[in-house]
């Protein structure tokens, strides 16, 4: 009994060590979004009078209305939707068919393919944005919904990472038997894999959604004359001054979409894949 107790304060030293981790941690996430909810509930000269912990003496709801009707948010809401839907389904199409055909096919071509995209993920963006910029141009989509939406499905090399690792889980032997039963590749496809890469897809789903709905170079680029979400409270930033308020306002706005997105795919994330789909 005398040596089982320096084991159970080297535990108890552990767990206050990871609480205390846990702890600094959610404090670092939930300050930024206090500040924020604080400040839209400040009128203007209040928001620069007091501190950003400060509580609001009253409640300035008419920052969230003007942030609202003025900020054009609505239409940027649709507007990225729209965005959103079209991409998130052109990536999953093209993603997964992609992934199947690298990872089941094995060939000069199919590894050359994913060599490039390799090479691809490894070149910075920003040095690609002349080029890119007058491809769009060129084809007309400029100040178009479609340049984000053809900029977002094509160039989303990460998503096929994600379906080929989650593609190296699912047994061969599943392909064999279904092509041993009459099954071509696309009904293979269509009716094994597809279904099978619901994590996957709900993976993808939620750092798509996040990194569009989050996205402001892209939009503000190519289509400034459109609003999106993340363009849309940019208007309150003028050359010498800023509506913080109604800014943080019309943030707070932006954040419950994707905050309700989020608990409603996280659940799938973490699921098990393939249990017990093969039995060796």
């Amino acid at each position: 009994m005398a040596k089982s107790k320096p084991m159970d304060n080297e535990g108890s030293v552990i767990n206050i060590f990871k609480y205390l981790i846990l702890i600094i941690g959610c404090v670092l996430v939930i300050l930024p979004i206090t500040v924020v909810l604080l400040g839209s509930l400040k009128g203007h000269q209040e928001f620069l009078d007091t501190g950003v912990f400060e509580l609001p003496r009253g409640f300035a709801w008419g920052n969230y209305r003007e942030a609202f009707f003025q900020g054009r948010v609505l239409e940027g809401l649709y507007n990225t939707l729209i965005i959103l839907i079209i991409s998130c389904v052109g990536t999953i199409i093209s993603g997964t068919m992609t992934a199947f055909v690298v990872q089941r096919f094995k060939s000069i071509l199919t590894i050359t393919v994913k060599s490039a995209f390799l090479v691809a993920t490894l070149l910075p963006g920003i040095t690609m944005q002349v080029t890119v910029f007058q491809v769009v141009n060129r084809l007309g989509l400029y100040n178009t919904i479609w340049a984000p939406i053809i900029l977002y499905v094509g160039t989303d090399i990460i998503s096929i990472y994600i379906f080929i690792q989650f593609l190296n889980n699912i047994s061969i032997s599943l392909d064999e038997s279904a092509i041993m039963d009459g099954a071509s590749y696309p009904r293979v496809y269509w009716s094994i894999i597809l279904p099978m890469l619901r994590p996957a897809i709900a993976t993808v789903l939620v750092i798509k959604f996040i990194g569009i709905y989050n996205d402001f170079y892209t939009p503000n680029l190519y289509m400034n004359r459109l609003r999106v979400v993340s363009t849309a409270l940019y208007s309150f930033i003028g050359p010498f001054s800023a509506k913080w308020e109604v800014i943080f306002a019309g943030v707070v706005i932006c954040i419950i979409p994707s905050l309700i997105i989020f608990i409603a795919l996280q659940k799938f994330i973490y699921s098990n894949l393939v249990s017990g789909s093969v039995k060796e």
